[in-house]
């Protein structure tokens, strides 16, 4: 098995699929079916085959399971999973191709073995007579495909079925037919966008497109036709005007590359029409590009068409050292093929309307190395294309990093040396596997359980069964108010809060109704008795911790095993003895909070960055459905896009607006964390963005953040005292603070030690009187 570790993302993503999956395993129904939802360039691969490898290692000598997994045919897309799979393995477990290893000689699917289906090829049925195509799915004298899955869950293997990309896989006709024909024990439907609904899968899996952003797995921005207009020629074609850019942006790539002694040769995607018009664009792109010594005959280029492949090995494309400059390919590789190296895309026009969908785009989001570099230019995506205006196929995992408007910096800006902070972000809120120790040694310390001494499994039940724990005849059982009625002439009594069966001056007399509870009710029960005891940590990334380290040390302590029922029996003494467990879940918490503490401390040094001379960027690319175009005449940049989040701030624009004798520019700081943004330190571990920069005519240079006047004070306080700081530490004819609007007017604190408003109103000045 290779080394090659987990992000955290990724980590928490296979622990959600084992626990779900051994709860789905253990329930008696059919169609158990996961969603698993990862943006494009998270690792689907990499995380499913190590999901793969801890299953088969937790049911070693308990049950016998097998894979199937499916991927489409376009492309050979299928022989690539089968590669990749097999290169993570490294011989243990063992993956098959069907068609070269069960081509008839085989009965069944043994334990542990990975099947890799090309599902384009089998799910092919003849027209006219409604016979399946394929050989393998054919009626014949030895075993096909059909047998061979019967013969396996007949021979008691539990089937897991992995369908990669499965929105292009699962929803047609002939689709469903072959997974009824599969029915396999359990089902996991892996896309960036899958097509199933809520009801029609048991579980979602999502990993967030931000975590994967943040891990350095796929690039901060996608910029469409960045620089297009400096190119220099008034007879130059769209078509070649599309082309030199993106030949250019790849020579600046490889020369960054260069500079930094990293041996990465970035790769330009040439997407043709799929119309008639796509053989002349190819002719057109093989002639461009054979005057700049690129062909094919040099291994520079390389074509990937239904009808002509050329240099497109993936052994020889993918790497990242690889010869091949450019790739001309319409819509083979549109899906599920993987060149972390490809970092600028080519589209040109087709006859109808042009539609970027996200898939073709996401083959140029992958990082190459899993990581950002220090020069922001490497960790961006680059697409040129000849149409008037574009319409990005919005799905719901879109990161919003595609930005197609150019902004640039007005002239008359000045240098300004600003020192600027900007530290990665290192904390998501969540508890994570670190707590399994803290939960050990509070549980342990409670029911007088030697920490370590697990043999003694029966001598535990005991001490637990001493501290009034029920570990028998558990109920699984919730009460619910029976024939209650409410006078209404006290109606206005009402508590605020809840209905619980005690208000006997209110109601009418009635009694509390014992029934059983369903497996979903027992499941989010439990649930949400971990998440009041959070103490403030996300609890859609916490749980997955929490849940891990409570099963682990029942498993070790109690000998509880976690095949079976034992998930759900863990659950039931958890909810039969919730007083207990809610006070030792609020108390393991409580007490890794320093540890959480400490870790992110530990983090901090490491991942922190000052830019000593920062300057506002000379040109930002902006994100036209976020950001909005304004036509305010004193921005720094020009055209004015502008993202702006509450009335306040429109006030304050339109205020600066208003004093072009008084002020130079104004400059809206950036609302994404990044670098390139101004940052101050604040709260030892945070970045403060102040709303705004402003030049001054008289030489001062303004840093202001707006507020609504009496909204989370203890933050403002914090980000207003550290503002204070810095300008005091600097003296750079700096000053500001944080603006509110009383009225007509607008206030800024400008002390030392701040307060609020309405605290203190007197620390608080006329904002114009600080500009006259």
């Amino acid at each position: 098995m290779s080394m090659k570790r987990l992000k955290r993302y990724q980590e928490n993503a296979v622990d959600k699929l084992l626990v779900r999956t051994r709860e789905l395993l253990n329930e008696n129904s059919d169609n158990r079916t996961i969603v698993f939802q990862s943006p494009t360039g998270s690792g689907k691969t990499f995380m499913m085959s190590r999901y793969i490898y801890q299953l088969i290692e937790e049911y070693e000598d308990k049950k016998d399971i097998c894979f199937l997994w499916i991927s489409i045919g376009k492309g050979n897309l299928h022989e690539q999973s089968y590669n990749s799979l097999k290169k993570e393995y490294n011989g243990f477990p063992v993956v098959y191709l069907l068609e070269q290893e069960f081509f008839g000689s085989r009965e069944i699917i043994t334990r542990n073995e990975i099947v890799v289906v090309n599902w384009e090829k089998l799910r092919t049925k003849d027209r006219k007579t409604g016979e399946w195509k394929n050989i393998l799915m054919k009626d014949k004298e030895t075993t096909n495909f059909r047998e061979l899955v019967r013969n396996t869950k007949e021979d008691n293997t539990v089937i897991i079925m992995i369908i990669d990309e499965s929105h292009s896989n699962s929803s047609s006709e002939r689709a469903l037919e072959l997974r009824n024909i599969i029915n396999a024990d359990l089902t996991i439907e892996m896309s960036a966008t899958p097509v199933l609904r809520e009801g029609e899968y048991d579980e979602k899996i999502f990993v967030w497109p931000n975590d994967v952003i943040e891990e350095g797995m796929i690039k901060k921005e996608i910029v469409i036709n960045e620089d297009i207009d400096q190119i220099d020629d008034d007879e130059i074609t769209s078509q070649e005007l599309i082309m030199q850019a993106a030949f250019q942006k790849r020579e600046e790539l490889k020369q960054l590359y260069q500079k930094m002694g990293i041996d990465i040769n970035p790769l330009v995607m040439i997407q043709l029409p799929s119309s008639e018009a796509g053989e002349e664009k190819k002719e057109f792109v093989e002639s461009f590009l054979a005057e700049k010594d690129v062909s094919y005959e040099n291994k520079k280029l390389a074509v990937w068409l239904s009808e002509e492949k050329v240099n497109n090995e993936n052994e020889f494309v993918t790497p990242n050292n690889s010869k091949v400059d450019f790739l001309i390919f319409k819509q083979a590789v549109d899906t599920g093929w993987d060149c972390p190296r490809a970092s600028i895309l080519v589209r040109f026009r087709e006859i109808k309307s042009i539609v970027f969908e996200i898939q073709t785009i996401g083959r140029i989001l992958r990082m190459p190395e899993a990581e950002h570099y220090e020069n922001d230019t490497l960790n961006k995506g680059f697409v040129y294309t000849n149409v008037k205006s574009l319409e990005v196929k919005k799905e719901t995992y879109n990161p919003n990093i595609i930005k197609s408007v150019i902004v640039r910096r007005k002239d008359i800006y000045e240098p300004i040396r600003l020192k600027s902070y900007y530290r990665k972000r290192l904390d998501f809120g969540d508890i994570t596997l670190s707590f399994y120790k803290i939960l050990e040694r509070t549980f342990c310390k409670y029911f007088d359980i030697n920490i370590d001494e697990y043999e003694f499994f029966s001598r535990n039940k005991d001490k637990l069964q001493s501290k009034g724990i029920v570990l028998k005849h558990l109920d699984n059982q919730d009460e619910i108010i029976l024939n209650k009625s409410l006078d209404t002439k006290l109606f206005d009594k009402l508590p605020d809060d809840k209905i619980s069966g005690k208000e006997a001056d209110l109601f009418s007399e009635s009694t509390l109704l014992k029934v059983n509870l369903s497996q979903d009710d027992l499941f989010h029960a439990f649930e949400l008795l971990i998440k009041v005891n959070l103490n403030g940590f996300a609890f859609k990334r916490s749980i997955p911790s929490v849940k891990q380290a409570l099963y682990r040390w029942f498993r070790k302590y109690l000998d509880i095993n976690l095949v079976g029922n034992g998930i759900i029996y863990i659950q039931n003494i958890v909810l039969n003895n919730a007083e207990t467990f809610s006070k030792l879940f609020d108390k393991a918490v409580r007490a890794y909070k320093p540890l959480k503490d400490e870790e992110i401390n530990k983090k901090i040094q490491e991942i922190e960055e000052w830019n000593e001379e920062w300057e506002i960027a000379e040109k930002r690319n902006l994100n036209p459905y976020t950001y909005t175009k304004h036509d305010y005449n004193l921005s720094l940049y020009n055209p004015c896009y502008l993202k702006i989040d509450s009335s306040i701030e429109k006030d304050f624009i339109e205020y600066l607006e208003s004093k072009k004798d008084t002020v130079n520019w104004w400059w809206q700081n950036g609302g994404e964390h990044m670098a390139l943004n101004f940052g101050i330190k604040y709260n030892n571990r945070s970045t403060f963005q102040p709303d705004f920069i402003v030049s001054f005519k008289d030489g001062r240079l303004g840093i202001f953040d707006t507020k609504a006047s009496g909204f989370n004070e203890d933050d403002n306080k914090l980000k207003s005292e550290a503002l204070q700081q810095y300008i005091i530490q600097n003296n750079k004819n700096l000053f500001g603070g944080l603006i509110i609007k009383q009225g007509q007017h607008f206030k800024i604190n400008t002390r030392e030690n701040y307060s609020g408003f309405k605290e203190n109103p007197d620390d608080w000045e006329y904002f114009e009187d600080l500009i006259k």
